[in-house]
């Protein structure tokens, strides 16, 4: 469901009175020296066209921006749209206001969410073009920032990072009597898990469907250590399959709610991702922050950005950081403190110096977009390697073949699960094993012409069309924004994509084949691809009208390398031993998932390790 959030125009005297006052001329023999916003916002006023103009733009989904004018001022801004609740949603809510109160566009993108700033800004620009004002005027006013006073704070754990593993560590420390302070340098809760599809491998107990297709620990343990090309520590692996139900159990006793049955998500191998009620990561927030809620002692220092570490004595105390004005804020830990500050797949020549040793990419340029919000550029790693941390495996980087064509960004993927879709290229052919390995389906789309694939489906999961997707987008609205295609025939499918139409009926045949009974049953097909939908299933196979296609490119995911840990999420220095006080979990760390790592594991990632630092720092005493 769209969100739409009108915001009252701020036309008080204060307001217009700055405006007018900006228009006049400085007296004759006083100092005339003005600031180029000062000049600016002069030339600026008074030059609108009043009335209402509107403009489409894209940030993490399609939004509409609507801004009204009068002769000298914007007076109001609404915007429909469908932002990320926990990371866009909030600027769409803040970031409008603050436009009106400035009276220009001189605004910063905010920290991890900057598709969905930019995206705003970009909106009202067109607006002011549309009503003609001086856009370039406009980004010239800007807010005059105070510094604040510098801070000391103390809480006896510390948690650097307010993604999934960072607020489960929270929690558990919570839960075990501790008061937290945690360190978020962008403006919400939420990092690269708020932006998830919430798939969550986990073998559950048998009250779930996965023990009936003979899923076992130990079979997601082998899957997880063969996926990671048997480069994961096996201790963590071990430590990771074995506590993954006791995780869900723990959200579900949170309140948190799962969705019935289990399905594989891509690159997942095997039917044991449980997927949340709510969309994408919001689940998992909504419902650390309801904790939150009830419980005190948790206290969230956002816009605060962690700089580095202190260490007293050989143990590490606390961290330095920089608050939003640019004052210092140092926070001491009596306990532990525990890094999750996530992976470096925004930052672009850490990814470039990292590929270079595995080489497994053949670029990690600028060109490659990622999944990732902007705050994930590697900050925790580097402030770890610092004092003496180990890094480990970190040319693993995952790449997904599932990224937006503009932002690079899992939205607007119509897949609901990997047994009822295809991939093809440009000429409409399948060329890979839509069910393997992540890297493997990457590595064979760098492959195609101009890097490009097609995913295809029926409409099995989409029957009206206002179903939505695993990012909470109904098909409708992706078809009408012209980020997927809709058919009533194959034939017509591939003409609206462009792909020879006998080639892609030929792949589709072929898939059904598997799917339908079939002399291929229950083989595998000539990519080796073994999951297909069952053939028991009414609906199977793609075969029901109308057809669906959307554009897909290769985009960084996942960093697998980093902070080495133990099975307590100590960090462990570069001589092997323990630096005391240091707890890490989540992204920021190393080893787990070696060379691949299984979809629908990471966020199973966050719930494990995140609980075990959160124990581990309350335990720790100096």
């Amino acid at each position: 469901m769209r969100k739409t959030r009108k915001l009252a125009a701020l036309m008080m005297a204060a307001v217009l009175a700055g405006s007018l006052a900006g228009c006049q001329s400085k007296s004759a023999g006083t100092d005339a020296t003005t600031t180029a916003a000062e000049t600016t916002a002069t030339e600026a006023a008074g030059m609108y066209t009043p009335g209402t103009y509107t403009a489409t733009v894209t940030g993490m989904h399609e939004m509409t921006v609507t801004v009204t004018f009068s002769a000298d001022a914007i007076t109001d801004i609404k915007l429909d749209h469908e932002e990320t609740a926990g990371i866009g949603e909030p600027v769409c809510d803040s970031m409008p206001g603050e436009i009106l109160e400035l009276q220009g566009l001189g605004i910063d993108a905010v920290s991890g969410a900057t598709l969905t700033s930019n995206a705003i800004l970009e909106g009202v620009a067109d607006c002011v073009a549309q009503a003609g004002g001086d856009v370039e005027a406009l980004k010239a006013v800007k807010k005059e920032v105070v510094a604040e006073a510098d801070e000391e704070l103390t809480a006896d754990v510390v948690v650097i990072g307010a993604g999934g593993a960072g607020m489960a560590a929270a929690v558990t420390a919570s839960q075990n009597g501790k008061n937290v302070i945690v360190i978020e340098k962008t403006a919400n809760m939420g990092g690269n898990t708020a932006l998830a599809g919430g798939a969550l491998n986990a073998v559950d107990d048998g009250s779930e469907t996965a023990l009936a297709r003979n899923d076992s620990v130990d079979f997601h343990y082998q899957q997880t250590m063969e996926g990671g090309d048997n480069q994961g520590d096996p201790e963590l692996v071990r430590t990771l399959v074995e506590n993954a139900w006791d995780g869900v159990t723990w959200l579900k006793d949170l309140g948190m709610q799962f969705q019935d049955g289990v399905f594989t998500v891509t690159g997942g191998m095997w039917e044991r991702a449980h997927k949340p009620v709510e969309p994408e990561g919001s689940g998992f927030f909504k419902t650390y922050k309801e904790y939150m809620e009830g419980h005190d002692g948790i206290t969230m220092k956002y816009n605060t950005k962690a700089e580095s570490l202190i260490v007293e004595d050989g143990v590490v105390t606390g961290v330095e950081c920089t608050g939003q004005t640019g004052n210092k804020v140092t926070v001491k830990a009596n306990n532990g403190v525990v890094l999750a500050t996530g992976g470096f797949g925004q930052n672009v020549e850490m990814r470039q110096k990292y590929n270079e040793e595995t080489k497994l990419w053949p670029t990690l340029d600028e060109t490659i977009p990622s999944t990732n919000t902007s705050a994930i550029t590697g900050d925790g790693i580097v402030m770890a390697e610092a004092i003496g941390a180990e890094l480990v495996q970190m040319g693993n980087i995952q790449l997904l073949p599932l990224g937006d064509p503009e932002t690079g960004s899992l939205s607007g993927n119509i897949e609901h699960a990997v047994e009822s879709r295809i991939f093809v290229n440009k000429e409409g052919s399948r060329f890979v094993n839509e069910g393997g390995r992540r890297d493997e389906m990457t590595l064979a789309l760098f492959e195609q012409p101009d890097t490009t694939m097609y995913i295809i489906m029926d409409s099995d999961t989409y029957p009206t069309g206002d179903e939505v997707n695993n990012f909470n987008e109904t098909i409708n609205s992706l078809v009408a924004a012209g980020r997927a295609y809709k058919a009533d025939t194959l034939e017509e499918l591939a003409a609206q994509i462009n792909v020879p139409a006998e080639n892609l009926v030929k792949s589709v045949e072929e898939y059904n084949r598997h799917c339908l009974g079939g002399d291929l049953e229950g083989q595998a097909d000539e990519f080796g691809r073994t999951l297909f939908t069952d053939t028991d299933k009414k609906n199977n196979g793609i075969n029901d009208g109308p057809f669906y296609a959307a554009e897909r490119v290769p985009t960084v995911h996942h960093t697998m390398g980093g902070v080495k840990i133990n099975t307590d999420t100590q960090v462990i220095g570069t001589d092997g031993s323990v630096i005391p006080g240091l707890f890490a979990a989540g992204e920021v760390t190393g080893g787990i998932h070696g060379a691949n790592r299984l979809g629908g594991n990471a966020l199973t990632d966050t719930v494990v390790f995140g609980r075990i630092a959160g124990e581990s720092a309350s335990a720790f005493t100096r």
